[in-house]
């Protein structure tokens, strides 16, 4: 197949992996190891909340990783007056996350493809070790040469110093040969507009896109990439 790629970066969490699923199966497995198990969905939900902002503030550099896997935890317990180790709930949340995989539908084909035309990469923000367990899991490990994190690069995505790491892992890296695929605009998307690189937006839920950065390509589903990518380079 002719295609103009030949290194395909993906995101991991909500794109290859569904975090929204593993992260609420995790959740809710350790506060019930921890004791509660009252209204759940609701305290998941202030969770996801404070979650989200603590990521932010991490992404504009302003808290540290070490921080934020506590810290969202010791605010959830604290805004519901519950006595439960913040530093227990974090300790036993990422370790469950590993053992919580969904692929997102498509996954497995999309990276089987891709890998027999070019190179696979991985770049997330996430914590390194947890990633690397949840790759291992899900089983798209075969597929894949190398896995760039934040906390091994010390700078997030969209900062640019966050790419260059993560094509210096590559076998071979040319700008025009190289796409991002990814579900955060604000992240991935406008991280390779920095950077000067295409990006395929996997938007699955067909949003409006109203902010800076401005995807190449749009798919709703992963099965889409390679057909969108091959009809690019006809």
């Amino acid at each position: 197949m002719k295609m103009k790629h030949s290194l395909f970066l993906f995101d991991l969490d909500d794109t290859l992996l569904d975090f929204r699923a593993s992260e609420k199966l995790s959740f809710e497995r350790i506060l019930r190891e921890l004791g509660f198990d009252e209204d759940i969905d609701s305290l998941f939900q202030q969770y996801q909340a404070i979650n989200i902002g603590l990521w932010r503030a991490f992404e504009a550099g302003t808290v540290a990783k070490e921080f934020l896997k506590v810290e969202r935890f010791r605010k959830t317990f604290a805004a519901n007056g519950l006595e439960i180790d913040p530093h227990a709930a974090s300790h036993r949340y990422l370790e469950s996350l590993s053992e919580t995989v969904v692929l997102i539908d498509g996954a497995r084909r999309v990276c089987e493809a891709l890998a027999g035309i070019g190179e696979v990469g991985i770049i997330t923000n996430g914590v390194a070790h947890i990633q690397d367990r949840r790759i291992a899991s899900s089983g798209l490990g075969e597929y894949i040469s190398f896995t760039a994190t934040s906390e091994a690069c010390g700078y997030a995505k969209p900062d640019s110093r966050f790419f260059a790491y993560a094509t210096n892992m590559a076998r071979g890296f040319s700008k025009d040969a190289t796409i991002i695929i990814g579900d955060r605009l604000d992240a991935d998307i406008l991280g390779a507009n920095r950077y000067g690189i295409e990006s395929c937006w996997f938007n699955p839920d067909r949003l409006a896109n109203d902010s800076e950065a401005r995807p190449t390509f749009n798919v709703g589903h992963l099965d889409e990439v390679v057909p969108t990518l091959a009809v690019a380079a006809a």
